[in-house]
């Protein structure tokens, strides 16, 4: 049975499988608590004040487009943590 097809019958059956990058770092994710991304998000909208007071605009708007992507993988950590990843 070919990786595809093998991929397409576990969907059939209501999951997928994940590859084994997708493993490896969600198990070293797992091992962060959960209020480590909130923190890092905070961290980039406070830099990201500091760059735009100091008159430094792109670079302020460059680091607080990272504060919602930082939440989404804080987001994905906490749901394979309650739901596991298989």
């Amino acid at each position: 049975m070919s990786t595809t097809t093998a991929s397409t019958a576990a969907m059939r059956r209501g999951r997928s499988e994940e590859g084994e990058v997708a493993k490896a770092i969600e198990s070293q994710t797992a091992q962060l608590p959960s209020d480590t991304f909130l923190w890092a998000a905070l961290g980039a909208m406070g830099l990201s004040l500091a760059l735009q007071m100091t008159g430094k605009r792109h670079m302020s708007l460059f680091v607080g487009q990272w504060a919602p992507a930082i939440l989404i993988m804080g987001l994905y950590n906490k749901l394979v943590k309650l739901e596991g990843s298989e």
